[in-house]
C-alpha cells in the first residue's frame, strides 16, 4: 500500500497527545519520544507537544505510573495533530464529549492519529466511516464487528488516509509516527530521529521494510566479523562472492554462514543485498546521481538489476522512490 507523498511541514505544529485513566504507556511514550523530545539539531523548525488529560489527574498508566497532564481536552481545539494511544479497554465506552471534540478538530483541519486500539476511539467518533483503517490483529474482529462501515486493512503496519492515520500493534506506533515525520519534514529528519531511537527509519505501511542499516543486537561472533563487514560496506561496488568473503574472514564457507547468522541474523548474501539497497536508498535520497551510476557504485552493475532488487525488496522502483523521498 503506497504511502502519501511528503506534504511539507504543517502550518500548525502543535501535537496534542491524549492521556486518560488506564493509559497505554508504551504508545503514549512513542508519541512523546518522536514529537516531544527536544531536537536542537533541527533549530526552531520542529513540533510542539502538549498532553491533554481526558479526566482530572493524576491519571493512572500501565506499569504503576501516574501522570499529571498540563491541560484538558480544551487543548484538542488548538492542535494541528492529535495522537490517541491505545484505548483503555475494548469494552470501555468512549465519552461522547471526546468524540465531539475529535470531530470538531478534524472538521477544522487537524490530523488524527490512532495507535493500536486507539482506532476504537476514532471509530466511535465516526471518523473511520468509509475510510481504510487498521489496528492490532487481536482487535480486528471486534473493530470490524462494531464498525462495519470502515474499510479494514489487515496485516499492515499502518494506514495513511491523509488527515486520519491508524497504526496496528504497539511497535507500529513508532512506524506511524516516523512516517508522519517523513511526510512533514522529509527523509533526512525522519532518518535522524530514527537513528536516535535506534530503529529502522522507514517501514512502509504495507510492511515493505525500508531498512536504512540493520542494527542487530550484539550477538556472538559479531566482533570477529566486524572488520569484514566494514570492508564490504566500504567497497560495495566490488564482487563479494562467498569465496572472497570466507577468505577475507579466514573462515570456511560453512563457518562464514554460521558467523553471519550469529552476528546479523542474515546469510552473507542477504546481508550484502540489504547493505547495497541501503546505500542505493541513501544516494537516491540525497544526490541527483543517474540511476546507472547508483546501480554501479552500489554493486548492482546495471539499472535493470537495481530495479529488480528494489522492486522485490521495497515494492517500488528507484525512480519512484527518489521522487517520493528526495531531500
Amino acid at each position: 500500500m503506497p504511502d502519501l507523498p511528503p506534504s511539507g511541514p504543517p502550518a500548525n505544529r502543535l501535537v496534542v497527545v491524549l492521556a486518560y485513566d488506564g493509559l497505554c504507556t508504551f504508545e503514549f511514550g512513542c508519541a512523546v519520544e518522536v514529537f516531544g523530545l527536544p531536537r536542537p539539531e533541527f533549530g526552531a523548525e520542529w513540533y510542539r507537544l502538549a498532553v491533554a488529560g481526558l479526566e482530572p489527574g493524576p491519571l493512572h498508566a500501565g506499569g504503576g505510573i501516574r501522570i499529571l497532564a498540563e491541560g484538558g481536552t480544551e487543548l484538542l481545539a488548538e492542535a494541528g495533530t492529535i495522537v490517541i494511544p491505545g484505548w483503555r479497554g475494548l469494552d470501555a465506552p468512549v465519552p461522547e464529549a471526546l468524540c465531539a471534540a475529535l470531530r470538531a478538530a478534524h472538521a477544522r483541519g487537524a490530523r488524527l492519529l490512532s495507535l493500536c486500539s486507539g482506532a476504537f476511539v476514532l471509530a466511535a467518533a465516526g471518523l473511520l466511516e468509509g475510510r481504510r483503517a487498521t489496528t492490532h490483529w487481536r482487535y480486528a474482529a471486534a473493530l470490524t464487528a462494531r464498525h462495519p462501515g470502515l474499510r479494514f486493512v489487515p496485516d499492515v503496519l499502518y494506514v495513511d488516509e491523509g488527515s486520519v492515520l491508524t497504526a496496528a500493534g504497539s511497535a507500529a506506533a513508532l512506524d506511524l509516527c516516523l512516517h508522519l515525520v517523513r511526510r512533514d519534514w522529509g527523509a533526512g529528519r525522519a532518518n535522524a530521529v530514527a537513528r536516535r531511537l535506534v530503529v529502522p527509519p522507514h517501514r512502509q505501511g504495507g510492511q515493505a521494510q525500508y531498512v536504512e542499516r540493520p542494527v542487530p543486537p550484539e550477538r556472538a561472533g559479531g566482533s570477529l566479523l566486524a572488520p569484514l563487514l566494514d570492508r564490504m560496506r566500504g567497497s560495495l561496488e566490488e564482487d563479494w562472492d562467498l569465496a572472497r568473503m570466507a577468505g577475507a574472514a579466514a573462515l570456511s564457507r560453512r563457518g562464514l554462514h554460521r558467523r553471519f547468522r550469529e552476528a546479523t541474523g542474515l546469510s552473507p548474501g542477504a546481508w550484502l543485498l540489504t547493505e547495497r539497497l541501503a546505500r542505493a536508498r541513501e544516494l537516491l535520497e540525497s544526490t541527483p546521481a543517474p540511476i546507472a551510476a547508483v546501480a554501479e557504485v552500489c554493486g548492482f552493475g546495471t539499472p535493470a538489476t537495481l530495479r529488480h532488487h528494489f522492486r522485490a525488496a521495497l515494492g517500488t522502483s528507484p525512480v519512484a522512490y527518489r521522487a517520493r523521498f528526495r531531500r
